[in-house]
């Protein structure tokens, strides 16, 4: 079975946040997210896009590097 996952392989955690610079979850959502219930995946996907909107634009040009 496969896992819905926001990863983009850009796994980089921003020191600022806490947060994937490339999916915006924090370490623990990445650590703990194969245990989450589908409901609990799709209620951390549906606020990263507010994540990485909030997202430093210098936390993604490093990571871009």
């Amino acid at each position: 079975m496969t896992i819905e996952s926001p990863c983009i392989n850009l796994c980089r955690l921003d020191p600022a946040t806490g947060q994937c610079v490339g999916c915006a979850r924090t370490g623990a959502e990445i650590a703990a997210w194969r245990e989450f219930s589908p409901q609990a995946r799709r209620s951390i996907m549906a606020r990263l896009p507010a994540r990485l909107a909030a997202m430093a634009p210098p936390a993604l040009a490093a990571a871009e590097r």
